[in-house]
Protein backbone atom coordinates (compact mmCIF):
# COMPACT_ATOMS: atom_id res chain seq x y z
CA UNK A 1 0.00 0.00 0.00
CA UNK A 2 1.05 2.89 -0.47
CA UNK A 3 0.26 6.99 0.97
CA UNK A 4 -0.11 9.43 -0.46
CA UNK A 5 -0.70 13.34 0.45
CA UNK A 6 -2.03 15.70 -1.88
CA UNK A 7 -0.51 19.23 -1.60
CA UNK A 8 -1.55 20.78 -4.69
CA UNK A 9 -4.83 19.50 -7.52
CA UNK A 10 -7.62 21.06 -9.08
CA UNK A 11 -9.39 20.97 -6.06
CA UNK A 12 -7.29 23.10 -3.79
CA UNK A 13 -7.06 25.69 -6.55
CA UNK A 14 -4.46 24.33 -9.27
CA UNK A 15 -5.36 25.10 -12.82
CA UNK A 16 -2.12 22.76 -14.47
CA UNK A 17 -0.20 21.09 -11.91
CA UNK A 18 -0.59 18.11 -9.34
CA UNK A 19 1.95 18.10 -6.51
CA UNK A 20 2.18 14.97 -3.47
CA UNK A 21 3.92 13.48 -1.14
CA UNK A 22 4.07 9.40 -1.16
CA UNK A 23 5.42 6.97 1.54
CA UNK A 24 6.22 3.81 -0.03
CA UNK A 25 6.56 1.18 2.60
CA UNK A 26 9.08 -1.80 2.85
CA UNK A 27 8.52 -4.54 0.27
CA UNK A 28 6.53 -3.00 -1.70
CA UNK A 29 6.46 -3.71 -5.20
CA UNK A 30 4.09 -1.32 -7.31
CA UNK A 31 2.82 -3.39 -10.73
CA UNK A 32 4.43 -1.65 -14.19
CA UNK A 33 2.24 1.16 -15.13
CA UNK A 34 2.09 3.80 -18.65
CA UNK A 35 1.63 7.44 -17.62
CA UNK A 36 0.34 9.68 -19.96
CA UNK A 37 1.82 12.91 -18.76
CA UNK A 38 5.42 14.21 -17.97
CA UNK A 39 6.18 13.27 -14.10
CA UNK A 40 8.82 14.75 -11.45
CA UNK A 41 9.35 11.65 -9.10
CA UNK A 42 11.86 13.05 -6.35
CA UNK A 43 12.81 10.62 -3.57
CA UNK A 44 13.46 12.59 -0.04
CA UNK A 45 13.89 9.80 2.32
CA UNK A 46 14.95 5.81 1.39
CA UNK A 47 16.06 4.07 -1.19
CA UNK A 48 14.20 2.31 -4.26
CA UNK A 49 14.51 0.42 -7.90
CA UNK A 50 12.74 2.13 -10.56
CA UNK A 51 12.01 0.27 -13.99
CA UNK A 52 11.32 2.71 -16.61
CA UNK A 53 11.16 1.78 -19.76
CA UNK A 54 12.53 -1.80 -18.98
CA UNK A 55 16.07 -0.30 -17.59
CA UNK A 56 16.36 -0.66 -13.71
CA UNK A 57 18.49 2.07 -11.36
CA UNK A 58 18.72 2.02 -7.95
CA UNK A 59 17.33 5.65 -6.05
CA UNK A 60 18.57 7.39 -3.22
CA UNK A 61 17.67 9.97 -1.41
CA UNK A 62 18.26 13.37 -3.12
CA UNK A 63 17.53 11.87 -6.89
CA UNK A 64 14.91 13.26 -9.46
CA UNK A 65 13.74 10.59 -12.09
CA UNK A 66 12.28 12.43 -15.23
CA UNK A 67 9.03 10.09 -16.26
CA UNK A 68 8.45 10.94 -20.01
CA UNK A 69 4.55 10.56 -21.41
CA UNK A 70 4.35 7.36 -22.36
CA UNK A 71 6.82 5.86 -20.58
CA UNK A 72 6.45 2.63 -18.60
CA UNK A 73 6.96 2.65 -14.82
CA UNK A 74 7.46 0.37 -11.99
CA UNK A 75 8.70 0.87 -8.08
CA UNK A 76 10.26 -1.18 -5.85
CA UNK A 77 10.73 -0.96 -2.35
CA UNK A 78 13.09 -3.54 -1.09
CA UNK A 79 14.58 -2.40 2.00
CA UNK A 80 13.05 -2.56 5.03
CA UNK A 81 12.29 1.46 5.71
CA UNK A 82 9.54 3.11 4.04
CA UNK A 83 10.61 5.79 1.09
CA UNK A 84 9.56 8.62 1.02
CA UNK A 85 8.93 11.01 -2.11
CA UNK A 86 7.93 14.31 -4.00
CA UNK A 87 6.28 13.71 -7.58
CA UNK A 88 4.61 16.86 -9.66
CA UNK A 89 2.68 16.32 -13.15
CA UNK A 90 0.31 18.18 -14.74
CA UNK A 91 -3.95 17.61 -14.26
CA UNK A 92 -5.29 15.06 -15.70
CA UNK A 93 -2.23 12.51 -15.09
CA UNK A 94 -3.36 8.91 -15.81
CA UNK A 95 -2.01 5.41 -15.45
CA UNK A 96 -2.87 2.31 -17.84
CA UNK A 97 -1.57 -1.11 -16.29
CA UNK A 98 -0.28 -4.65 -18.68
CA UNK A 99 -4.00 -5.45 -18.21
CA UNK A 100 -6.02 -2.47 -20.18
CA UNK A 101 -6.66 -1.07 -16.82
CA UNK A 102 -6.76 2.91 -16.66
CA UNK A 103 -6.28 4.40 -13.33
CA UNK A 104 -7.07 8.22 -12.60
CA UNK A 105 -5.57 9.23 -9.08
CA UNK A 106 -7.34 11.47 -7.73
CA UNK A 107 -4.13 13.40 -5.62
CA UNK A 108 -3.32 14.00 -9.14
CA UNK A 109 -6.61 15.19 -11.01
Amino acid sequence: MRVCVSYATPRSGSKELCAWRGEIPAGTKAPAHTVNREEIFHLLTGELLITLDGRTERVTAGDTVIINPGATLAVENSTDRTATSWVTTSVGLEAELADGTRITPPWAN
